[in-house]
């Protein structure tokens, strides 16, 4: 679980924090509103159209009954009063009364328009005097000028709907009343001239009351059927919405989780390279602007490697996490930690006022990272070796100063690891080295310049050659003859000791197969296996392959591994080593007493040579215990079937002792160092001459 020092770190950075929309779309928020206004929107357009679709319908209706009215009056009364409508253009309003034609007309429409809601009527002649009108007060008037009335003396038919709060009717004064004006020609025939105007009055307000009520209703059963439907379109798009919403924070916390993963390490919560590259050009580019000094750290434990092939990964998990979070309580809130590698840390000092800072805290990491930690029930000590480089006089740039850091933080390892060192120009140079190092052996590789020495295995009694080791050799045109010590550990950090590794095996078959050629036939060789090709899966079908493309027998051929390699991965080592004995490949194990020297697995592992170190082997003569202790192993390994090989025998003493101790086999300088194959044959016995 990420710890809270490491949660904090990863906040201050900005990573981790899911960058949230300012805002957030709503469906079902939206679909209200503007389903809300579309409602009102079609509500009015709908009481607007079908107020203006009955009130036409209405003024249509009324003027084709007043149409109707004035034929029927025409028809029927208009000739009796033509003469008098036609010859009383201009008279005034008193002539009008006056003549008895009048009175008789007012009468007679009377009569024809009780109980027809027209309320009111005028007759003028067709030059717009008012000839006749139920309000006496209206005779003799002009309406030339009335648009109406020029409509109708041209033939036209010309109706309006008008509300009057007082109107004089021909039955008295009405009040608050919708009325629709007709002005209608009159003609005795559809196709006869016109002989006048007629503008009738009808009084519609009952009418316009009951369609208004009307409206009202079918407006309410229009609204009800379109909230009925809102309310069903809005439950749809509500669980859209959540649907939406649903889907929208699981991609956002998938988004989260990426780009977590992308800037964090999983095992520590720290952030990682690909942040830690873009914080550094960051926080360099803000001390060059504000003229400020910054410091990297570069961190690597020491001796996690063995942790980790000796208790196993989970053990080597744990300790980085508790490593990491001691790392984080030595640090200000500004100062950012990163995991930059399986075993690496990184440390950004964003703002220090002088070099002394920074060596403060190297110092309080690496004594936080030298307490024992409990791991595994095991307690387990560790160191830190760290580089420091100091912006901008170690560097300029981000990837200037971390090499620089990473050069101070090798520096402080070969001083003696569990310490700290500043940067300085020799350090470059020296890394600079290592790269040519690491460039010349893989050139070196491919031009063939690694070769083979080996040096014999002998019987105590007799002196013969029984085996011999295969020792790698670089034999460089540059630098000479290069022994393992100085490259080995470069080839297995470059990726370079599998293949080199298999071409050892396969040199050293192709060499004894020379040999049983040359009637060497029982002679047996020993090649060492590091721990990265023994962990590879494919190691002991490699193995196979060697063999069955030289055409080695197995049981000539030895493969010698170190006891860390063996307890670090037991089940796997007991596994790969019986398929190898299954080959019939011989095991030797190497460098016994300098290690575990546990001989409780002794038991587990199938081995067939036990091979005493040689730090064992240097004080054998002189020291009791050291005598002690090398016949017990003798002893122990005798009675599991186990030879014995002794190493590093430089004088004829040791040799004396490991013989009157029963060792099975020697080998040192005292005998022969490490030769070419050619140098070895006056070593080797003279095959026996072959029976005729």
């Amino acid at each position: 679980m990420e710890s809270d020092s490491a949660h904090r770190n990863a906040t201050a950075l900005g990573v981790g924090r899911p960058e949230r929309p300012h805002t957030i779309f709503r469906l079902s928020r939206h679909f209200s509103l503007t389903s809300l206004l579309g409602l009102a929107v079609v509500t009015i357009c709908l009481l607007w159209s079908y107020r203006d679709m009955t009130t036409r319908h209405l003024v249509e209706h009324e003027q084709r009954a007043n149409a109707n009215l004035t034929q029927a009056l025409a028809n029927a009364s208009w000739t009796g009063y033509r003469d008098h409508v036609t010859r009383s253009g201009g008279r005034s309003r008193q002539a009008l009364l006056d003549d008895p034609a009048t009175g008789q007309l007012r009468a007679e429409l009377l009569t024809r328009m009780k109980g027809l809601p027209v309320v009111k009527i005028k007759i003028y002649s067709l030059d717009g005097t008012t000839v006749f009108s139920t309000d006496e007060q209206q005779l003799g008037e002009s309406k030339r000028d009335n648009a109406g009335f020029q409509a109708a003396k041209s033939g036209q038919i010309v109706s309006a709907i008008t509300f009057r709060e007082r109107f004089d009717s021909f039955e008295g004064v009405i009040n608050n009343r919708d009325l629709i004006a007709s002005y209608l020609p009159v003609r005795t025939s559809s196709d006869g001239a016109i002989e006048g105007v007629i503008e009738i009055y009808s009084d519609v307000t009952d009418m316009l009351r009951q369609q208004q009520r009307a409206q009202w209703q079918v407006a309410a059963i229009v609204l009800g059927l379109l909230g009925l439907l809102y309310v069903f379109l809005f439950g749809v798009v509500r669980k859209a919405d959540r649907l939406i919403q649903r889907q929208a924070s699981e991609r956002e916390a998938r988004e989260d989780q990426v780009r977590h993963q992308a800037y964090h390490d999983a095992l520590t919560g720290l952030p990682n390279r690909a942040y830690f590259t873009e914080r550094l050009s960051e926080t360099l580019s803000l001390s060059a602007r504000h003229q400020r000094a910054c410091a990297l750290m570069f961190i690597d434990l020491d001796r996690f490697k063995f942790v980790n092939d000796s208790l196993g990964h989970a053990a080597g998990d744990r300790l980085l996490q508790v490593v990491s979070q001691r790392i984080q309580t030595c640090l200000r809130d500004s100062d950012l930690l990163f995991r930059v590698g399986g075993d690496e840390f990184t440390v950004l000092l964003p703002q220090i006022a002088a070099a002394e800072d920074a060596d403060l805290v190297a110092r309080r990491i690496a004594d936080a990272i030298a307490r024992p930690a409990e791991v595994s029930v095991h307690e387990l000590t560790v160191g830190a070796s760290i580089g420091i480089g100091v912006f901008p006089g170690d560097g300029s740039t981000a990837q200037e100063l971390l090499k620089n850091a990473d050069a101070a933080m090798y520096a402080a390892k070969n001083a003696g690891r569990g310490a700290h060192a500043f940067y300085s120009a020799s350090m470059n140079r020296r890394s600079q080295q290592r790269l040519d190092l690491e460039m010349a052996l893989s050139r070196g590789f491919r031009a063939g310049e690694f070769v083979l020495h080996y040096q014999p295995r002998v019987d105590p009694s007799s002196r013969t050659v029984l085996a011999v080791e295969a020792l790698l050799r670089w034999d460089s045109p540059e630098r000479g003859l290069v022994l393992p010590g100085e490259f080995i550990g470069v080839l297995e950090e470059c990726g370079m000791m599998g293949l080199v590794g298999e071409w050892v095996l396969r040199t050293a078959c192709t060499q004894v197969v020379a040999w049983a050629a040359q009637g060497h036939s029982s002679l047996r060789v020993s090649v060492n296996v590091s721990s990265m090709q023994f962990q590879d899966p494919s190691f002991v079908a490699t193995v196979k392959r060697v063999l069955e493309e030289t055409g080695a027998e197995a049981s000539a051929v030895e493969l010698e591994l170190t006891e860390s390699i063996l307890v670090a991965h037991a089940e796997q080592a007991s596994t790969n080593l019986q398929e190898l004995r299954a080959l019939g490949l011989r095991i030797a194990l190497d460098d016994f007493g300098c290690g575990y020297s546990s001989l409780n697995y002794l038991r587990h592992l199938a081995v067939d040579y036990l091979k005493i170190d040689q730090s064992f082997v240097d004080d054998i003569i002189d020291n009791p215990r050291d005598q002690a202790v090398a016949k017990a192993i003798i002893e122990l390994a005798k009675s599991l079937g186990i030879s014995v090989v002794a190493e590093g025998v430089e004088t004829e003493a040791q040799a004396r002792f490991f013989t009157d101790a029963c060792c099975h086999e020697l080998q040192g300088f005292l005998f022969s160092k490490a030769v070419g194959a050619k140098d070895l044959g006056h070593l080797l016995p003279q095959p026996s001459p072959a029976v005729a």
